[in-house]
């Protein structure tokens, strides 16, 4: 059976988020474990590890995941802000780490006034040398694709193989894909052989077992628009039929998938968004009449 759940606030504590994450009815999480606009992090401390790890045994959460401040730009010309991503990298990595996290993922970064292979060469020299500088351990980094606003790498399989396959210690890297974006960056999953092509390109071009995590978001924008803006499933451009294949697909139906879905409640029925949308896709694991 499929795991499915959601991006949690961490407001308070790591640990608070677990008991947000089981009311919703969560299988799975995905939070933020600093500030995702910030650059600072105050170290977690031995108190905030201690009652994470027990907040998540006393539960039945499985597949945690964080994802990384959207600051990080691996693929910047500029020097300064090239290493400075790399060094809050490392932190995110050893704060994955330190909470028993499965994976952490990071948009790989947007070259601005490079140009591609530059932006991807940097990708890989940013990866290589934080992977260097942390231990290895629970933690695997997960590069999203995007939906390629702008100069944004990774929007398509072709970016997310290249950079994968030029890290040397790529064992420790991942994918983590994301539907809206997978949409609006041109890929046709709402179709199902726009869906087969996509899977197809998939399992030609990045290594057996790289795609960890599935990011489920429907999308506001109509396909190839190049524009993040999600949506609740089925009640954006992307349409329910993509989601019953995505989540029924050998490869993909095996790993956690995590909403990205506005938070707040539905205003006819005053029920959080979050139920909502798991009860949806939940939905579309019964056999059709």
């Amino acid at each position: 059976m499929p795991l499915f759940g959601s991006h949690v606030s961490a407001a308070g504590g790591v640990s608070k988020a677990v008991a947000r994450a089981v009311e919703v009815g969560c299988d799975c999480l995905q939070i933020f474990t600093k500030n995702n606009n910030r650059w600072a992090a105050k170290p977690l401390s031995e108190k905030d590890i201690a009652a994470w790890r027990s907040a998540m045994d006393e539960s039945t959460l499985s597949n945690p995941i964080a994802h990384a401040s959207y600051l990080i730009n691996l693929a910047s010309p500029k020097d300064d802000l090239f290493q400075k991503s790399i060094d809050a990298l490392v932190v995110e990595l050893e704060r994955g780490n330190q909470l028993e996290l499965e994976g952490l993922v990071v948009h790989p970064g947007a070259f601005t006034t490079s140009d591609e292979a530059d932006g991807l060469d940097r990708v890989i020299a940013g990866v290589t040398e934080a992977l260097a500088r942390v231990e290895p351990g629970s933690c695997r980094l997960l590069l999203e694709n995007t939906a390629g606003q702008g100069s944004c790498l990774g929007h398509t399989i072709e970016q997310l193989a290249t950079m994968i396959g030029g890290i040397s210690d790529n064992k420790r890297v991942g994918v983590c894909l994301d539907t809206c974006h997978a949409f609006a960056a041109g890929y046709a999953i709402h179709t199902d052989d726009g869906f087969a092509e996509m899977m197809k390109e998939i399992r030609g071009k990045l290594p057996k077992g790289c795609i960890a995590a599935l990011h489920l978001n429907d999308s506001k924008k109509p396909l190839g628009s190049r524009v993040d803006r999600h949506e609740h499933i089925g009640r954006g451009e992307i349409g329910l039929d993509a989601f019953r294949n995505v989540i029924s697909d050998p490869l993909l139906s095996t790993l956690p998938g995590y909403l990205e879905t506005e938070k707040g409640t539905d205003e006819e029925t005053g029920e959080d968004w979050d139920k909502i949308n798991l009860r949806t896709l939940r939905g579309l694991l019964a056999p059709e009449i």
